[in-house]
């Protein structure tokens, strides 16, 4: 026969009341959190698939992440080298309507102008490192400010202090992209096209697909320009256009590298987004359900409560008063 006592009865109240209350806390964090539990121990036999979805999901947002910051680094990229275009191209520009005026008193200051667009363009940076530099990316990779300094240099080669490291990115779990472009490939063309008008104008022969041209000497390129002169000039331009179309096949090398990453961004954010419903249906918890559990655990506690409030009154030691 179990022996009935007031010691018995207020334990079993006061353990059904601590009960409620710990159903109450645990309603009202799934309210917050709208999660069955705050860890993994409160998910029993379903934790260890739910960390091996945490764990993709980890690597998942980082791809992500590097993917997106490969994608500015691309962007940048792109409008950089739409620049070293534009000084290219100007320059041909330059060249075509001075001859075609007869005159070419202000050429040099034009091409002197146009080849600072080129030289901005190799220059640029993005997040505090040159775009262009490879793996010495805190040093500007074309140190040639002016024409002038061009010819300075021994050789155009000796005017870029990029190295030969191109960037890489893996951008997901069996893909690594090269997406680097160093400034002596884009710009080594455009940079010894300009050295040699600047060396013909310091008076140096200079030498283009197997034909020298001599000018008569220092200071030529200016005024009317001879048959001689022209000539040249006219090489160049044709120079121009080649280089201008090898940075035209970099460019769009540069988009394709783009669109792929873009492609992979797309596919990785549909696949966060089907992982996060996954992860929802084994860790989510009803809110109509929380409530309701929480209600249920606040009626428990009011009725606990009122138990141990009416044992006062029910305690022997009253009968033998």
């Amino acid at each position: 026969m179990t022996r009935v006592a007031t010691h018995g009865n207020y334990q079993s109240a006061l353990l059904s009341l601590m009960n409620a209350q710990g159903r109450a806390q645990q309603a009202q964090e799934r309210i917050d959190s709208e999660k069955i539990a705050t860890d993994m121990s409160g998910y029993g036999r379903g934790a260890e698939q739910l960390t091996s979805l945490t764990s993709t999901q980890a690597r998942l947002e980082g791809f992500i992440s590097t993917g997106e910051a490969v994608k500015a680094r691309l962007s940048a990229q792109d409008l950089a080298m739409s620049r070293i275009y534009e000084g290219g191209n100007a320059a041909r520009e330059a060249i075509a309507n001075s001859l075609a005026a007869g005159r070419i008193d202000n050429l040099m200051v034009e091409l002197g102008l146009n080849y600072q667009t080129v030289q901005g363009g190799l220059n640029a940076e993005h997040q505090g490192s040159y775009l262009f530099a490879g793996g010495q990316s805190d040093i500007a990779p074309a140190t040639a400010a002016t024409m002038a300094d061009l010819t300075a240099a021994p050789s155009t080669a000796a005017t870029f202090a990029n190295d030969t490291l191109k960037q890489k990115s893996r951008i997901d779990e069996k893909t690594t992209v090269e997406t680097g472009f160093l400034a002596s490939e884009i710009g080594g063309p455009l940079t010894e096209v300009f050295r040699n008008i600047q060396a013909f104008q310091n008076g140096t022969a200079v030498t283009v697909g197997g034909v020298t041209y001599t000018p008569a000497g220092a200071g030529t390129l200016t005024g009317q320009p001879d048959a001689n002169v022209t000539a040249f000039l006219k090489a160049q331009m044709g120079e121009l256009d080649k280089a201008n179309a090898g940075l035209t096949n970099q460019t769009a090398k540069n988009g394709l590298i783009q669109n792929h990453v873009e492609t992979a961004l797309d596919a990785q954010e549909n696949q966060k987004t089907a992982l996060q419903k996954m992860m929802q249906d084994k860790s989510g918890y009803d809110p109509a359900r929380a409530i309701t559990d929480l209600q249920m655990a606040q009626v428990a506690i009011e009725a606990s409560a009122q138990i141990i409030n009416s044992l006062k009154s029910t305690s022997l030691l009253n009968l033998l008063r």
